[in-house]
């Protein structure tokens, strides 16, 4: 054991006396010749290159490379490096590898490559003999390629390098396109034509000045092709380091990237490729319209049975989900580009024509995707393009909220979860543009000196038909019914406002205390939540803490108030008007938005949504007086139908699971009552639960 030890310390001793500069350089070259003499003695042999020393060689050239760059400084350059850089070995490597000879020898070089750039301390990107062999990167992501696994690796490291020095993502950029623009040679022909078939993806205008400013320097980038093709690779590992690898890119070098190559396009272009493979006539709307979250990432976690191949859907929403995320971390140039383009290319010159089309089953599921696109949106940029599609084109955003009240009922709730999404992104533009633009010169109210005369008498330049016809003014009430209430004198408070909207629903057709159901209170936690989501999304939006002065109606006295609701607050109402005929499903959607919109604490919205006795002006309407004038034709319908009190409970139970489907008769009008009751209760508890957290937030505002 003593000899050994000895011999071991005599053999060390020899290794650190010895003269490691010629020892190396000397091992490094004889490494290079085998290489190179294997091609002079070899002409032809189909052995894989595995099967050769070439391989072993080549890792005994990177050991000591990187062992000679370890014992020098930084800027230092061994005599290794320096043989590597003058005979151009890199170069020579690449056409090897180019050529595929032996078998696999592409895949070697590429290992080289990656394991140089990435385990090297000096920066060698910057130097002219490395960063021409990178051209490697025109070779990658080529169709049919078996070696995806290490082009991705070796794209992901030149990344990196580039990352760690900026300045020479200009020398890559330059040379990829340099190369891939000059006229090949004989022995590049082939490969210089599959490049150039691959670069043109049909599914990616090669040039839309619409969605980016687009310069003369601007050019398609082999980098950003090669990385966009592994994207989708089927090897997992491949295609997470070409995300990845964009990523990195994008999160440092947005400026660049934006203004010299056509990223956006890119991007933009790979969301439409995924969303033409949706089948849109077959899509379940409600499905899509409830789509969850589905983080890029986590088709890199699948096992199991989850290792399936993910549906057309889940890979276009998988997609959506990064190009958001990629927005988020880049710069605001580069986001504001890639969003543009995801503007142009996609909502405009797709999305659109699909919702104006004629085919019903087209504008159910363009509007199902367009309601999960909104909901799972989360980048600013992304949302700003999302809101000036929908809400700043004239054509489309008039249209969209006219079809809350299409004649397919399915549509009509496609349309109606649209409008909640939208309502619960953080973007003031969406109520300043849907309601308050309406309500700003509160010419709702009725003129001054006009507050305190009869009804009758405000009412007169109204059709007195109308009146007649209406429920409400019939006969059969020819006083309010008691069971309405009266305005209470003045200082009105919050419990007045909140017994109001509870004794809006008749004593009669109140079915919820029979089953034990809770009053309204039971909606108070629930009103909270969604109250407190109001303000949290709003507190930013510089909102006034008092109403703003009326102003008069535009039109003449005589003719009908200038006041106009808007489209969205007009078909809104329209529809709670027809609450007793509509399906149960729509119901719910319809009251779900007009709770949503009651929540906000803009004091125009409190007071034309939640102040019950509001004056308004001639011809005017609040959620207020059409909820009365339901409940007048309410009460007109219910006396056709006999045991209404049992048939409300039954259709309650039903609704709860408590019982079966017997085939209520007037099934419709049932369910449309219950709405009815339980919508009252929670517009109550919203009053209830706003007045103190208004009163806070004004407090902090302060």
């Amino acid at each position: 054991m003593e000899a050994f030890s000895k011999l071991t310390s005599m053999l060390l001793h020899a290794l650190e006396t010895r003269e490691p500069t010629v020892d190396l350089l000397e091992s490094f070259v004889d490494h290079w010749k085998s290489i190179t003499n294997y091609y002079i003695e070899t002409r032809e042999d189909d052995r894989p290159v595995k099967q050769t020393d070439i391989p072993w060689h080549l890792r005994q050239m990177l050991d000591i490379l990187v062992y000679e760059d370890k014992q020098q400084a930084v800027e230092d350059t061994g005599p290794c490096v320096e043989y590597l850089l003058q005979h151009k070995l890199l170069e020579t490597l690449c056409t090897l590898g180019k050529a595929q000879f032996p078998p696999g020898m592409f895949q070697q070089v590429l290992l080289f490559f990656s394991k140089l750039l990435s385990q090297m301390q000096k920066p060698l990107l910057q130097l002219l003999n490395v960063y021409r062999p990178v051209q490697l990167i025109r070779l990658c992501a080529l169709p049919g390629s078996n070696t995806e696994k290490e082009e991705a690796q070796f794209l992901l490291v030149v990344c990196s390098r580039v990352k760690q020095d900026p300045h020479t993502l200009s020398y890559v950029l330059e040379l990829a396109y340099q190369t891939m623009a000059r006229t090949p040679t004989s022995d590049q022909s082939q490969y210089s034509i599959q490049a150039s078939n691959h670069s043109t993806d049909p599914a990616q205008p090669s040039s839309q000045s619409d969605c980016s400013n687009v310069g003369p320097v601007q050019s398609e980038s082999a980098l950003l092709s090669a990385l966009m093709q592994l994207t989708k690779s089927q090897k997992a590992s491949a295609s997470l380091k070409a995300y990845e690898s964009l990523l990195l890119l994008c999160g440092s070098f947005g400026e660049l990237l934006s203004s010299r190559t056509q990223l956006g396009e890119l991007l933009a272009g790979r969301l439409l490729e995924l969303y033409s493979l949706v089948p849109l006539e077959s899509l379940d709307p409600e499905e899509v319209q409830r789509w969850p979250q589905t983080p890029w990432s986590s088709q890199f976690s699948r096992s199991g049975a989850d290792s399936s191949s993910p549906d057309h859907m889940t890979n276009f929403f998988s997609w959506l989900d990064f190009l958001d995320h990629l927005v988020t971390e880049s710069p605001q140039v580069l986001a504001l580009q890639v969003a543009r383009c995801v503007h142009q290319l996609w909502l405009v010159e797709v999305l659109q024509p699909q919702l104006l089309h004629t085919c019903e089953q087209v504008i159910l599921g363009s509007t199902s995707v367009l309601c999960a696109t909104v909901r799972l949106v989360r980048s600013q940029s992304l949302l700003d393009q999302l809101v000036h599609f929908l809400l700043r084109t004239e054509t489309l955003s008039q249209l969209l909220l006219q079809r809350c009240d299409h004649i397919s009922d399915q549509i009509s709730v496609a349309s109606l979860s649209l409008v909640d999404e939208l309502l619960q992104k953080p973007h003031g533009d969406i109520l300043d543009v849907l309601v308050l633009s309406f309500l700003q010169r509160r010419s709702y109210l009725c003129p001054p000196g006009q507050e305190d005369r009869p009804p009758e008498r405000r009412e007169e330049d109204e059709d007195s038909e109308d009146l007649e016809e209406d429920p409400f003014f019939s006969d059969s009430f020819s006083e309010p019914p008691p069971l309405l209430p009266r305005p209470p004198p003045s200082g009105l408070g919050s419990a007045d406002v909140v017994n109001s909207f509870l004794c809006l629903v008749p004593v009669q057709v109140r079915s919820a205390d029979l089953l034990k159901e809770g009053g309204y209170e039971s909606y108070v936690h629930d009103a909270h939540t969604l109250v407190t989501q109001c303000q949290t999304l709003s507190r930013s939006w510089k909102w006034p803490l008092s109403l703003p002065p009326s102003s008069p109606p535009s039109s003449p006295p005589g003719e009908e108030s200038g006041f106009f609701e808007g489209h969205l607050l007009k078909v809104l109402f329209d529809r709670l008007g027809r609450i007793l005929e509509q399906p149960y499903e729509l119901n719910l959607q319809l009251t779900a938005v007009l709770s949503r919109l009651s929540s906000f604490s803009h004091p125009l919205i409190h007071e034309y949504l939640l102040d019950p006795y509001v004056h308004l002006s001639p011809c005017s309407r609040s959620l207020f007086s059409v909820l009365i004038r339901v409940m007048g034709e309410l009460m007109l319908r219910v006396q056709q139908v006999s045991n209404v009190t049992d048939r409300l409970v039954d259709a309650r139970k039903h609704l709860l699971g408590l019982k079966p489907d017997t085939g209520l008769e007037h099934l419709t009008l049932l369910r449309g009552v219950i709405v009815l009751e339980e919508f009252c209760k929670e517009l109550a508890a919203i009053v209830f639960v706003k007045t103190p957290l208004d009163q806070d937030l004004n407090q902090d505002l302060d």
